[in-house]
């Protein structure tokens, strides 16, 4: 019998409503968001965020599964391999409850869906996004590594932004704690700016929140706010995806910073602790788990720029399974190779240690690709031949008519 850490949802959505800018009763929405304290933000923002002052962008109560996703329910093979076996909800996400919650939104707010909020701004649009980095902080919290989680946090945002083809400019932060321990506090602020020099943003502000007596002590929580511009005529959005078009697979350096919920009950369950080595390799379990996020910005730039590019999905929570469908047209789906890249060792000790079914791993982690570029056979070849010698990018499927992710 197994006890849930507690409901970690996390959700967003930004209506898509087009005001005239001139009237006096509207401003942009991020300005109204209501938002709980401790809780970290999400990344489902709207297309045109303009709205009236009672009708604002709405943030859920959330912690830390991240793109709306369902959770099956423990699997038994013929061989009871994963009897037992750890899932996502049994470890305190209930996504399928969250994604009934945005169904019902949506009804009030049509639109939301994608992975940042697009505001009109003259020939451009502006691009918004939002986010935390969910329960990875508990593992910063116990083993004492501050430094990288603020590149986390960064990296969440303009990751997210950067699929539309924006540009970061400017990054916003939100540290709250019980009792400021300036040190520590420095240190997750320093990671904040090495995240923003690696995606070529600027640190504009944030805001820093001293709640005595509401966090334990020694803990804090994270939420960052990034914003980013692009041309109309260059906006990706998955519109002109067709049948044959390839999909690129950009690597992660781990886990990145979704599914901790579940990482933290196989830890547990394995018996291990976060000073022992990975299995059968040279780094602890601590390493190998806080490794920072990789940030895709400039490498995903770079591609777009050569041309080809139709469609980006960042691969957060909900995996390939619920991530990359967000960017295809209606009637479309995807075949993924599965034995295409390397699967980084800490997912195969998770799914060893958890014993965690296929699907429930696909729709939980990023298996060591964060970033899923949908791309013209030609520019494949272009692009797969220039990361052939190091390794930068894999051929991992192709899209095909029909829906969802099928795996071969």
């Amino acid at each position: 019998m197994t006890t849930a850490f507690g409901r970690s949802i996390e959700l967003a959505r930004c209506n898509t409503t087009l005001l005239n800018p001139s009237s006096p009763k509207s401003e942009i929405c991020v300005a109204n968001l209501r938002v709980p304290v401790r809780r970290h933000f999400s990344k489902r923002c709207s297309a045109y965020s303009f709205s009236p002052k009672d009708s604002v962008c709405r943030r859920s109560e959330k912690s830390s599964s991240r793109i709306l996703c369902s959770v099956s329910n423990t699997y038994v093979d013929e061989s009871n391999k994963y009897e037992d076996g750890l899932t996502y909800k049994s470890a305190g996400v209930d996504i399928d409850a969250g994604s009934e919650l945005v169904k019902r939104i949506s009804k009030m707010a049509p639109g939301i869906g994608g992975f940042g909020g697009l505001f009109p701004f003259g020939d451009s649009y502006l691009v918004a996004g939002t986010d935390g980095v969910g329960t990875k902080l508990k593992l910063a919290f116990e083993t004492g590594i501050h430094d990288t989680i603020g590149i986390d946090l960064v990296a969440m945002s303009v990751n997210d932004i950067v699929t539309s083809g924006a540009k970061p400019l400017f990054f916003l932060d939100y540290y709250a704690t019980s009792r400021l321990d300036v040190d520590l506090a420095e240190k997750v602020i320093k990671g904040i700016v090495k995240g923003c020099q690696q995606s070529e943003c600027v640190l504009l502000g944030g805001e820093t929140a001293e709640m005595p007596d509401f966090y334990a002590d020694g803990e804090y929580d994270l939420s960052g706010f990034a914003v980013g511009s692009v041309k109309k005529d260059a906006v990706i959005n998955g519109k002109n995806i067709m049948a044959g078009d390839v999909l690129i697979g950009l690597p992660s350096s781990g886990i990145h910073s979704n599914g901790f919920s579940l990482v933290r009950r196989v830890l547990a369950r394995s018996g291990l602790s976060l000073k022992d080595n990975l299995p059968d390799e040279s780094v602890t379990l601590g390493e190998a788990l806080m490794a920072p996020t990789v940030i895709y910005v400039k490498q995903v730039l770079d591609i777009i720029s050569k041309g080809g590019v139709k469609g980006i999905a960042h691969i957060t929570g909900g995996g390939f399974t619920d991530n990359i469908p967000r960017v295809f047209p209606e009637g479309f789906g995807a075949v993924i190779y599965k034995d295409s890249w390397v699967v980084p060792p800490v997912f195969k000790w998770i799914q060893e240690a958890g014993r965690v079914e296929d699907a429930e791993m696909r729709r939980t982690f990023n298996m060591g690709i964060g970033m899923v570029l949908v791309v013209s056979q030609e520019a494949a070849l272009g692009l797969l031949g220039d990361a052939q010698a190091t390794k930068i990018a894999y051929r991992i499927g192709e899209v095909v008519k029909g829906d969802g992710v099928s795996y071969q």
